[in-house]
């Protein structure tokens, strides 16, 4: 099977080619060719690099010539970047994406149609959301960059009904630990609070210890891309649905992330954290509701388990996986 990822040098993606390097098979089908694909990529034995713009003709005959069996879609703007430059954000996370699943699509006449794992983002569902969020919950994206991660969720759905891609769209969460550096996304302060509080380092949070978030490892979130790869998508209208889920989250308020964090790591967490809560913020990032994910769940996707675990994979690189032993998704 090939593979192709793009956004691969991108903190998910680093650690999705990394897990399957690892693992060196999805669904049961060994992996022959992994390609990864991004402005600038690190030498990796046993991936196949390609460098360049996605929106770029000659990136797009690579793809074509590769005509890989499975697509994992991370590469994008992020939400505040994408607010900031819209133009930049529909030339990316729209026209881009939108020609990634017409050159994919290239290759599924006569053929099996190419499966396409796409990274949308909760951001789709807006703020002031109902308690719970269901699959009924109507979809009201306030930024551009929801925008355009909700068209491309209607147009992949629509290749698939189409019969030339099999797409599986997962709505991610605040996925953390992210580097400590500018990312452009406006829900860097979770990352930024586990990294300051396990280095003991104090830490203005921008929203109050009340605010709840949904809340998911890189580590996790990787896995859940796999299995999303190789799910089973059942039912008599499989290929009309959505095709869109969101991820299995934890709820959890700052407080409980600063206190697990104060566990884990032995740090005074309430000394250490000031809150300073900026009401534009709190509105989008820290007013999360439950989340009826069971039609995810039924599928086989997951959830951290815990808050300790959720921790430990986030920020320590040789934390053994309980999972780990055995077999994944058991």
């Amino acid at each position: 099977m090939k593979v192709l990822v793009t956004g691969a040098g991108g903190f998910i993606g680093d650690h999705l080619v990394r897990l399957l390097l690892a693992e060196g098979r999805i669904g049961g089908r060994p992996i022959d060719t992994l390609v990864a694909l991004d402005h600038r990529l690190q030498q990796n034995d046993g991936v196949l690099a390609i460098e360049g713009d996605l929106a770029s003709r000659a990136v797009h005959q690579r793809i074509a010539e590769l005509a890989p069996d499975l697509c994992f879609h991370l590469a994008a703007v992020p939400g505040g970047a994408a607010e900031a430059d819209p133009l930049l954000s529909r030339r990316v996370n729209l026209d881009a994406t939108l020609d990634l699943f017409q050159t994919l699509a290239g290759r599924a006449p006569g053929g099996r149609p190419p499966v396409v794992v796409y990274a949308s983002t909760i951001a789709v569902y807006g703020s002031a959301l109902p308690d719970p969020v269901t699959p009924t919950t109507p979809l009201r994206p306030p930024m551009v960059y929801g925008a355009h991660k909700l068209a491309c969720e209607i147009l992949l759905a629509d290749f698939t009904r189409r019969g030339l891609l099999d797409g599986r769209a997962l709505r991610l969460p605040g996925i953390v630990a992210r580097p400590r550096a500018p990312s452009g996304l406006a829900s860097a302060f979770m990352s930024e609070l586990m990294h300051a509080l396990a280095a003991g380092e104090p830490f203005t949070c921008p929203v109050g210890p009340e605010a709840t978030a949904w809340w998911m490892s890189a580590r996790r979130c990787a896995q859940n891309l796999v299995h999303a790869a190789g799910m089973e998508v059942a039912g008599p209208d499989a290929a009309t649905a959505g095709r869109a889920w969101p991820l299995p989250v934890l709820r959890l308020s700052i407080a409980q992330v600063v206190r697990t964090l104060a566990q884990v790591h032995g740090v005074e967490g309430e000394r250490l954290v000031r809150y300073a809560p900026q009401p534009a913020v709190e509105a989008v990032f820290g007013r999360y509701p439950a989340l009826d994910d069971r039609a995810a769940r039924a599928l086989g996707l997951r959830d951290d388990g815990t808050p300790q675990a959720l921790v430990r994979r986030a920020l320590e690189p040789d934390f053994r996986d309980p999972d780990a032993a055995a077999p994944a998704w058991a």
